[in-house]
């Protein structure tokens, strides 16, 4: 059995480069990824569905739910790193590199926290595996599927954790010890759509 790491579709915050709130959805360009990979996945063999409540992440879900009719399981561990009260601000107005790995943001997540918290996700995943007959599909943020790739999966030789987690990229796990990437950041379904006009990761 796999699992199948999904990131979210892009958002106007993508775009435009801005750290991003909880509740920003979908933007129409975002509709159409999470249309596309929910149709490539929709005869994968998935039979559960787990996945962020923030809205870019449960929207991404639903089109997938919507094809596949399964009910989508909503898990917070899953949220992209919270960057406190620098959410809502463009990259642009920073003089300093959020991503930093000694910076805190005010009122969010240290790196080790947040490290922590995909720990836990990563426990909730493996359970949701072990208990899936089918192939698992998770659906969550950028930031969570780089500490997954960095710190708990085994990656094809040569391959080295992508700085940049696409929308709707598609990592396929073997759901097995010792958790082997078969299929890393992959976007094929939407080699016909125009480039993103952002880089916003989270």
């Amino acid at each position: 059995m796999s699992i199948f790491l999904i990131r979210h579709g892009e958002t106007a915050g993508n775009a435009a480069r801005i750290l991003q709130k909880p509740d920003i959805p979908l933007s129409e360009r975002g509709l159409a990824q999470a249309e596309r990979v929910a149709r490539r996945l929709a005869s994968a063999g998935i039979t559960a569905i787990l996945s962020s409540d923030m809205a870019r992440a449960a929207m991404t879900a639903q089109a997938l739910a919507r094809v596949t009719a399964l009910p989508i399981r909503f898990e917070p561990l899953l949220h992209e790193r919270n960057f406190g009260d620098l959410r809502g601000r463009p990259y642009a107005e920073l003089d300093f590199d959020p991503f930093d790995l000694d910076y805190a943001p005010p009122n969010g997540e240290s790196w080790p926290v947040f490290h922590a918290r995909v720990d836990a996700a990563w426990a909730r995943i493996q359970a949701e595996a072990a208990a899936t007959p089918g192939h698992l599909a998770v659906v969550s943020h950028g930031l969570v599927c780089k500490s997954l790739a960095g710190r708990h999966l085994a990656l094809p030789e040569g391959a080295r954790v992508p700085e940049r987690w696409e929308n709707t990229s598609v990592t396929v796990i073997d759901a097995r010890v010792p958790w082997r990437v078969e299929l890393l950041n992959c976007c094929v379904h939407l080699d016909d759509l125009p480039p993103a006009a952002g880089l916003g990761i989270a």
